[in-house]
Formats: C-alpha cells, sequence, structure tokens
C-alpha cells in the first residue's frame, strides 16, 4: 500500500441505525446492573431512588437536545472537543481531551474490560480477581485482568479495520442486549402482576424527607453520582462525526433516539427492581448486584447465570463502542498539534489506527494498576463540568457566530438548555458539598490540563524548529 492511496480523510460509512446503536451500545455497560443499590443507600427511599433516575432521563436528554444543535452544526472529528474550541479556545479543548485521556474514556475501557472479566468468571471459575499469575511485592497480575485487557486489546485491532465493521460489532451486541433487557423487565412485569403477596413495606431508619430541603436536594443529587454515570457515554457518537453520513439530520437525530430509548430501559428497570424486590434487599443486594438478584428471585439459581452472560454480552458491546470513538477525539487533537503526531495519521481503511493504539496502551495500563475503579469516582463531576461548558457554548456561538449553518436549532431554546444548565449545576454543587474528595480531585485533574497544554504548545513548536 502506497502512500498515495491511504486516505487523508475519514469514510462516511455510519447511517442513523448505527449512529443510534452505538450511542445505545456505549451508554448501557454494568452500570444499570448494580449502581441501583449504592443509590438506595443513600436516597433511604424508594419514591426518591426512582424520581433520581428519572430526573437523570431528563437531564440526559435535555442535554442531547441541546447538544444536537452543535452537532450538526460542526460535523467534524471530534465532537465536544471541536464545540468546546469553537465557543471557547484551544486549551478549554485541550483541558477536556486530556481529562477524556487520562481518565474518563481509557478508565472508561479499563473497567468496563474488568467488568466482563469478571462476570465471565461466572462461567469460568479460574478467572479471578483473586487468582494471581505474578506476583512481585504488592504488584500482582490476576486471570481477571489478562482477560480484561485480552478484550480491550482484541477491541482494539478490530476496530483497525473500517468503521463499518466496528459498527457491525456494535449493531449485533447492542440489539442482543437491549433484547435482553427487554426480557429482564417483561420478566419482571410477569411477576409483579402475579404476585399473590404484597412486597413488606420499607422502614427507613431515618426519613429522608425529614430533612431541610436544600439539604434533601443536596443528598438527592449527590446520589445520582451512578445513575449519570450509567446514562454517560451519549456523546461519543459525535466523536465519530467525520464518518456519519448526512450528520447534520443524523447525529442530532441518533442523540434524540439513543438517549430517549436508554432512558426509558433504565427507568423501566428501576420499576421492575422496586416492585419485584424489598427494598432493604436492594439496598443490601450482594455486590451490589441488584439485577442479578431480581433474576434469582424469579428464576431461581439460573438466574444468575441469565445474568451473568446478560452483562458480558452489555459489556463487551460497551467497550466495543467507548474504543471506537474515543480514538477520534484523539485524532482531532492530533490534527491541532495537541497530541502525538502519529495519532493524526489514518491507516488504509481511514480509521485512525496509531490513535487506537495509544489509547489501548493506556486502558491496558489502567487495568492493570488497578487504579481505574479509583480514578472513576472522580471523572462524574469533571464530565459533567464539561457538559455545562458544552451546552452553554449553544448560547455563546448563537452570539459569537450568529451566521453559521445551524441544519438543527436546539429544541425547546432557550428554554431546554437553561433547565439543562440548572439540574447539572446543580449537581456539580452538590458534589462539592457532600462529596468534596471525590469532586475536588476530579477538578484537579481536569486543571492539569492548563500545564499539559502549554507543555504540549511548547513541545510541538520545538519539533518544528528541529524539522525545518
Amino acid at each position: 500500500m502506497t502512500q498515495e492511496t491511504v486516505p487523508t480523510a475519514p469514510k462516511k460509512s455510519l447511517n442513523l441505525l448505527d449512529s443510534s446503536m452505538l450511542i445505545m451500545g456505549s451508554m448501557i455497560g454494568s452500570g444499570i446492573f448494580i449502581v441501583s443499590a449504592g443509590m438506595a443507600r443513600e436516597l433511604q427511599s424508594p419514591s426518591l431512588l426512582l424520581l433520581a433516575w428519572l430526573v437523570t432521563g431528563i437531564i440526559t436528554v435535555f442535554g442531547a437536545l441541546s447538544y444536537g444543535e452543535l452537532a450538526a452544526a460542526m460535523p467534524q472529528a471530534g465532537g465536544q472537543y471541536v464545540y468546546l474550541k469553537e465557543a471557547y479556545n484551544p486549551m478549554v479543548a485541550f483541558s477536556y481531551g486530556w481529562t477524556l485521556f487520562a481518565v474518563i474514556q481509557t478508565g472508561t475501557i479499563a473497567a468496563v474490560g474488568v467488568a466482563f472479566a469478571k462476570f465471565t468468571g461466572v462461567f469460568i471459575p479460574a478467572i479471578s480477581d483473586t487468582n494471581y499469575i505474578l506476583e512481585l511485592g504488592k504488584f500482582t497480575v490476576s486471570t481477571q485482568q489478562v482477560l480484561a485487557i485480552m478484550s480491550i486489546v482484541l477491541l482494539s485491532l478490530l476496530n483497525f479495520r473500517d468503521v463499518k465493521t466496528g459498527a457491525f460489532v456494535q449493531n449485533l451486541f447492542t440489539f442482543t442486549k437491549i433484547g435482553a433487557l427487554a426480557v429482564m423487565i417483561l420478566l419482571g412485569l410477569y411477576a409483579i402482576l402475579t404476585r399473590s403477596e404484597p412486597l413488606p413495606e420499607y422502614q427507613p431508619t431515618a426519613s429522608p424527607f425529614q430533612l431541610a430541603p436544600l439539604v434533601l436536594m443536596g443528598v438527592f443529587f449527590s446520589a445520582m453520582v451512578g445513575s449519570l454515570f450509567s446514562s454517560d457515554a451519549w456523546n461519543n457518537i459525535t466523536f465519530t462525526a467525520g464518518e456519519v453520513q448526512n450528520p447534520q439530520r443524523n447525529l442530532p437525530l441518533s442523540l434524540i433516539i439513543g438517549t430517549g430509548a436508554v432512558s426509558l430501559i433504565y427507568i423501566l428497570s428501576n420499576v421492575i427492581y422496586v416492585y419485584n424486590l424489598p427494598f432493604a434487599s436492594i439496598q443490601k443486594a450482594p455486590a451490589d448486584r441488584v439485577a442479578t438478584l431480581l433474576m434469582e428471585s424469579i428464576l431461581g439459581p439460573s438466574g444468575a447465570y441469565f445474568m451473568a452472560a446478560m452483562v458480558m454480552v452489555s459489556t463487551f458491546g460497551c467497550l466495543n463502542g467507548i474504543i471506537l470513538t474515543g480514538a477520534r477525539v484523539y485524532y482531532a487533537m492530533a490534527q491541532d498539534q495537541l497530541f502525538f503526531r502519529s495519532a493524526a495519521r489514518l491507516n488504509a481503511n481511514g480509521v485512525p489506527a496509531n490513535a487506537l493504539t495509544f489509547q489501548c496502551i493506556w486502558a491496558c495500563l489502567l487495568a492493570l494498576s488497578g487504579s481505574y475503579g479509583e480514578l472513576l469516582n472522580y471523572v462524574m463531576f469533571a464530565v459533567i463540568l464539561f457538559y455545562i461548558l458544552t451546552i452553554a457554548g449553544v448560547f455563546i456561538l448563537r452570539k459569537k457566530r450568529p451566521d453559521m449553518n445551524r441544519p438543527y436549532k436546539a429544541l425547546g431554546y432557550p428554554v431546554i438548555p437553561v433547565i439543562y444548565l440548572i439540574l447539572a449545576t446543580a449537581f456539580c454543587i452538590s458534589l462539592l458539598y457532600y462529596k468534596p474528595v471525590f469532586s475536588f480531585r476530579g477538578l484537579i485533574i481536569v486543571l492539569l490540563g492548563i500545564p499539559f497544554y502549554y507543555l504540549a504548545r511548547k513541545g510541538f513548536a520545538q519539533a518544528e524548529r528541529v524539522r525545518l
């Protein structure tokens, strides 16, 4: 293959179905199966748990409705990185890209890879976090970590092929896990309708409704870390905007379809949890596996195996989606000379293979280190902070660039974007007050992007002088 035949721009291969499946597949990982337990412990109320998932759905869909304007106006590889650069400046955009590479995308890849391996261990007991194949002092490597790394490498290599191949894998696994979730919901509804005795009434040790309104609101929003994390990654489709057919139409439409469908599935799943399981059982679910507890209550011991297989499919599909999309941001950063120069090159299939490689290496190192779990506790503050900046960018760009071509304008503007900003800001303020360790460390990771931005600019300037 000669240099002349290597594509200089990504191929537009993704249709509306591919784009919608990428959003849904990237959003649905392992979170919906486990995070409700922790939320139930914090909220101490079934009604507040369901309300938290409803508010999460509103935040997610309203964000997507607003975000679609930017996606349709700037259908370029890099998505949110590009929008922040246009609305603010390259330093803000780099801070986002830096945080994405350092923690958000790669940390999520590592965590989802380990979740896939963990549930594989249900069928193959040798795959375990306590079955070590290497021990060097405190540094250990388990069979669980090895399988997680193998899955990350496999899917990264698979995505070296044209984007349509990655989309095919994504569609297959997304359809499968949506079907499995539908089965869980239908079985749960059947169990509710055929139950002969009511569930025991939950008696909290201290009712959250006795708290002062502002305190209750703070507790409520801070408990939504799990549901918002489970609902994140909907923006990843915009990272691949340069590979979407008719992006002015398909990007905003897929954002609405994808976020709306997943939010509905999540709300229905939690309704099934709450009306099938005693609330105290949800709070005390072994290893927080609420969905496994549900299926065991309906199907008996075989329910645990059904759920393990379901989570394996879900996490593998999620892993493929976030691997495919994340590399496109580093590709866009490299084109701006703010990432490794080689990441700006495409392979013969029109894919940023070098960017995929860098992402794969760092994600594997995080999986090997075991630090990804702690890092992910810090990222939700940063994730929502960048969403706030991005949605605020809709207002900024309408004033800054009024003549910009906007094939889709934010539905319900300015009301829906303002509601999103209010809810998202309330979440961040609540985290700062009630979970300061997580939120401030997340803020530090973001702020570290500033010195790295100037180091990157200086490094590329020096390299350019040497080259000349």
